[in-house]
């Protein structure tokens, strides 16, 4: 029923632009005579107008069988544009050509500036009839969508902005008034791009934004650096309205840019840092083939990991984490994605030492990367024991397992808060990694530890917690209005351990140059605005004081560290700090013992293994 009611309109379209054609031949030809007698019927020879009229009909089937040829009939009028102007000037030239040498040779010579007049004539009634039809649509689908139009700034005066200002003229879904483009190139200023005028550089953003009131910016720049999109944001950042960007370059050459495909600035975007670049061949070489173990493989961090050793061809994938959950998650992901992949799932606690050992002994795991652990500062400051029992000797027991069945290398997943540590969670990391340390020293195994920021995305990381807030209209909490961190991203974070892995010879403490650290403040003010809204009008920001144990401030290297390159100038490694492994061992074991009471504060002795720990009540 739909297709034969929309075959019927499709028809009657074509009959409408046809007898409009038949009507502009008619037109042209007599208006022809017209002006070459300077519009005075009475000066018009009786001779040419029967020349005229005894041809007319041949035009007609000529000039319509050639717009046919040239589809002017198939062609969507609603978005005409140079192909179809070229069209219609290319069949109306021959139709022109055809009908002179017709009339010439069966109905007699017709003075020469006829057929100039009547081509002219024709081009200019036709193309009036297709623009118009244009025009009458763009202003039929603005008027029906009124209410959602929106002021458009475009940054980037090149291909992708064509692309964007054509397509969103276009539109009946995205209804944009595009007022102006943004383009740093002195030689673009003044001049337009598809009827839109280039204003000016960068500097004229916010100037521009006020000026034309505009309501969203789209950043169609797609070879755009991460640093590029960071310092642009910031300079839309005091500007009220959304913040878009293209997608990459390879999309714009697929031809798969769209209105749909703009997304929203991401906080990923705002970092002002590219991507961690992998050497893929270097993690394909190392874990091809061998049998992997990943402690906490359902986390954040850890299914990432598990996403990624997975894509290259393991001998076997075994994931190990005591949440049912989403150890079920991952493990029904890879089983979709990589249906040949030889992965075991398996629960269990890093805590329970014949667990763990069952599962060294059973499956003899080459690499193993050890993501399992408490994280959340907070939560850990409300129980210290916790944290020292799961995080500290579930490490030794994983790391003592990994010795004991001969694993080749081992990868602890550390943090920044391990340096200069000022809650339990970030003491216990350092432990950890001084554990790793000791055991490098004592084993046939290479002990290395990953050590980074904050991953944007991960549970309970504080991007997700601002996104729920603002949705549910604010207000947002800040700790402090000093605070900074430093971030990345989860491909990143485990870009970092997988480069570790493949590249570590054992004892290293790999970081990351994660650039420059991020205020919080700044972060949910960007995210707040990202999101269409003004902070502290709209969306108001609360400042809710320090937590327990947490840091205006993070830090990646303690004092003692020195930093060594690497052939990847994203990832350096700390000089192991000295200390007594004996003595550290000693100290394991009465803490093993003392944690056992729950009464006990745990953390000023764990201030004795870690001498920079420095506890923070707040």
């Amino acid at each position: 029923m739909k297709n034969s009611l929309f075959n019927k309109q499709v028809t009657v379209k074509k009959m409408i632009f046809l007898l409009y054609d038949i009507f502009t031949i008619i037109i042209a030809s007599g208006l022809a005579l017209l002006l070459r007698f300077e519009f005075s019927f009475d000066n018009v020879e009786p001779q040419y107008v029967d020349m005229m009229l005894e041809l007319l009909p041949v035009t007609v089937i000529i000039t319509i069988a050639l717009f046919w040829v040239f589809r002017m009939y198939s062609s969507i009028w609603s978005f005409v544009g140079m192909i179809e102007a070229r069209n219609i000037i290319v069949a109306s030239s021959l139709s022109a050509i055809s009908s002179s040498i017709l009339m010439y040779t069966t109905v007699g010579p017709m003075f020469r500036s006829y057929y100039i007049l009547y081509l002219g004539v024709q081009i200019v009634i036709t193309m009036i009839g297709r623009f118009a039809y244009r025009l009458y649509r763009r202003m039929l689908v603005k008027t029906h969508e009124q209410g959602r139009v929106r002021n458009t700034m475009i940054i980037g005066g090149g291909e992708a902005g064509d692309v964007i200002i054509r397509e969103l003229k276009h539109s009946s879904y995205l209804q944009s008034n595009i007022r102006c483009v943004i383009d740093d190139n002195p030689y673009k200023w003044g001049k337009y791009l598809n009827g839109v005028k280039i204003v000016g550089g960068r500097d004229k953003i916010a100037e521009c934004a006020k000026k034309y009131d505009i309501d969203e910016i789209i950043i169609a720049i797609p070879s755009a650096k991460k640093s590029t999109i960071s310092e642009l944001a910031s300079m839309c950042k005091d500007i009220t309205c959304e913040l878009k960007i293209l997608p990459g370059m390879y999309q714009l050459i697929n031809g798969e840019v769209s209105v749909s495909k703009l997304r929203n600035v991401e906080v990923e975007d705002l970092l002002g840092r590219d991507p961690v670049e992998v050497d893929v061949d270097s993690i394909i070489g190392y874990v091809q083939n061998k049998v992997v173990l990943v402690t906490g493989g359902g986390g954040s961090i850890g299914s990432e990991l598990c996403r990624q050793i997975a894509s290259h061809n393991p001998k076997k994938l075994i994931i190990f984490d005591i949440y049912e959950n989403n150890a079920y998650d991952i493990k029904t992901e890879l089983n979709r994605k990589y249906p040949d992949l030889d992965l075991e799932v398996l629960i269990g606690s890093v805590r329970n030492t014949s667990r763990i050992n069952y599962v060294f002994e059973t499956y003899r795991p080459e690499i193993v990367y050890h993501a399992a652990a408490h994280k959340h500062v907070p939560l850990m400051e409300d129980s210290p024991n916790e944290a020292i029992k799961n995080n500290v000797f579930g490490t030794l027991k994983t790391v003592q397992a990994a010795d004991k069945y001969g694993t080749k290398r081992f990868v602890l997943i550390s943090t920044d808060k391990a340096v200069n540590p000022t809650n339990i969670m970030g003491a216990s990391k350092r432990i950890c990694e001084m554990i790793v340390q000791a055991y490098n020293n004592r084993s046939k195994t290479d002990y290395v530890a990953v050590r980074f920021g904050n991953v944007l995305g991960s549970n309970g990381s504080v991007i997700p917690l601002f996104k729920k807030q603002i949705l549910a209209g604010g207000p947002v909490t800040v700790t402090h209005p000093d605070i900074i961190r430093y971030f990345m991203t989860i491909p990143e974070a485990v870009t970092l351990v997988l480069q570790a892995g493949a590249k570590a010879k054992g004892g290293e403490i790999f970081v990351l140059d994660m650039g420059q650290p991020v205020k919080i403040l700044d972060l949910a003010k960007n995210l707040i605005r990202l999101s269409g809204y003004v902070p502290d009008e709209d969306i108001k920001i609360e400042f809710s004081g320090l937590r327990p144990g947490e840091k205006l401030y993070e830090e990646l290297l303690m004092e003692e560290e020195g930093l060594q390159d690497t052939d990847n100038k994203r990832i350096h490694i700390g000089k192991p700090i000295c200390f007594d492994d004996d003595e550290l061992m000693q100290q394991l074991s009465e803490l093993e013992e003392i944690i056992k009471d729950e009464h006990v504060d745990v953390r000023d002795i764990v201030g004795k293994i870690v001498p920079t720990y420095q506890r923070k009540d707040n």
